[in-house]
């Protein structure tokens, strides 16, 4: 009886989603959890250059997949960043960003070093600023109008 159910659950809810709305299903859950992550530089300073947002955007897509999650798009400017990214029902969403913050703050110290030390001159190690904006995707907007709007994030040099 029980199988039968969750056959019938998962068959109506393929028939209701859109192929880009598609479900993602664990032995017993169906799921679709989308979130927009908004990070700044420690202080607000205009430090980011475009080098350094494709690094993080490779770093970002790396320990997304370690936490089973997808980056979905990535963009940001001189002071800040945006995420969009998929994850599953378990994940602490708290220790996930202090995850992101802390392992790409360490790495882009490490390899933009010199980059950063005219913007962060402090011997306390400093990339983030300590506040964070994370909302789940579709109560405000569509998915593909913040994949729009990450997209067109104005460049830094």
């Amino acid at each position: 009886m029980i199988a039968d159910y969750n056959s019938v659950v998962y068959l109506v809810i393929n028939l209701v989603m859109k192929e880009t709305q598609r479900l993602r299903t664990r032995s017993n859950s169906a799921f679709r959890l989308i979130y927009h992550l908004v990070l700044v530089t420690k202080f607000r300073r205009k430090s980011l250059t475009a080098e350094m947002l494709s690094h993080l955007e490779t770093i970002f897509n790396e320990t997304l997949n370690k936490w089973d999650c997808t980056l979905i798009e990535f963009g940001g400017e001189s002071d800040h960043i945006h995420l969009l990214f998929e994850t599953i029902p378990s994940i602490d969403l708290s220790k996930l960003v202090n995850n992101l913050k802390t392992v790409s703050s360490r790495l882009m110290r490490r390899d933009f070093k010199a980059h950063l030390k005219k913007f962060y001159w402090s011997e306390k190690p400093m990339f983030w600023g300590g506040s964070y904006a994370i909302i789940s995707v579709g109560a405000q907007a569509p998915l593909e109008k913040l994949i729009e709007y990450v997209q067109n994030q104005e460049k830094p040099e």
